[in-house]
């Protein structure tokens, strides 16, 4: 039994019956907050793996195209045309609060809304799929940044989760039993102290009608003797 080492009075036991109330409260909210993680852990590893799977399609796609422009155009061709780019791209970085967990929120900003900005370059003299590779990248790069976002935000939840079902479990296995085990054991001591006071009252009192007793019965020999 995991006894605390405590004096086993009225006020300790009152004590830790409030304290065992505040605990289970504590274990029911944690074991909530534990569900909801992991409900929301898994919607995300689900998104997460269906953005890496466009991603990495869209990456294939890109690359395909690539070799096929580096095989018509010569490697100066294909170097002076990528190399004054025209569109630019910013990233804003914020956070917001999910279960008392700050998960990181990607906004990218360009410097102009026009998708034909993505070709830095002039059709006359580029390979068409040259075209397409730099719209397969720039399509792609949206979902390159959720899924940054989404694998950063199943990384922080995963270490809420751990520790969140190490607190669940301290308080099932070793808070709340150790409470119960130590309200168990001081009401017995009080009630074995009851019980001992009892017998004590009940010894003294016997005690005390003997004594008047034997008193009573002095006194009748008293009188006898002097009659």
């Amino acid at each position: 039994m995991a006894v605390m080492n405590v004096n086993p009075t009225r006020m300790e036991l009152t004590n830790l019956k409030r304290k065992l109330v505040t605990a289970r409260r504590g274990h029911k909210l944690l074991k909530d907050k534990r569900d909801e993680l992991m409900r929301r852990f898994l919607e995300l590893v689900r998104e997460n793996k269906e953005l890496r799977k466009q991603v990495e399609d869209g990456i294939k796609q890109a690359n395909a195209h690539m070799s096929v422009a580096r095989s018509v155009m010569s490697d100066s061709a294909l170097n002076v045309a990528l190399m004054l780019p025209m569109q630019e791209m910013s990233l804003e970085v914020d956070e917001k609060n999910v279960m008392s967990v700050r998960l990181p929120v990607f906004d990218a900003k360009f410097k102009t809304a026009d998708e034909s900005d993505i070709y830095s370059y002039g059709f006359a003299f580029t390979s068409t799929d040259l075209d397409e590779a730099v719209k397969s990248l720039s399509d792609i790069m949206p979902l390159m940044l959720r899924l940054a976002e989404v694998e950063k935000s199943c990384q922080l939840m995963s270490v809420e989760i751990e520790k969140t079902r190490r607190r669940v479990n301290a308080l099932e296995h070793v808070m709340i039993p150790r409470y119960e085990d130590t309200i168990k054991y001081i009401t017995m001591k009080l009630d074995e102290n009851e019980r001992s006071s009892t017998t004590r009252l009940m010894k003294v009192k016997s005690m005390m009608l003997e004594e008047a007793r034997q008193k009573a019965l002095a006194h009748d020999n008293e009188m006898a003797k002097r009659a």
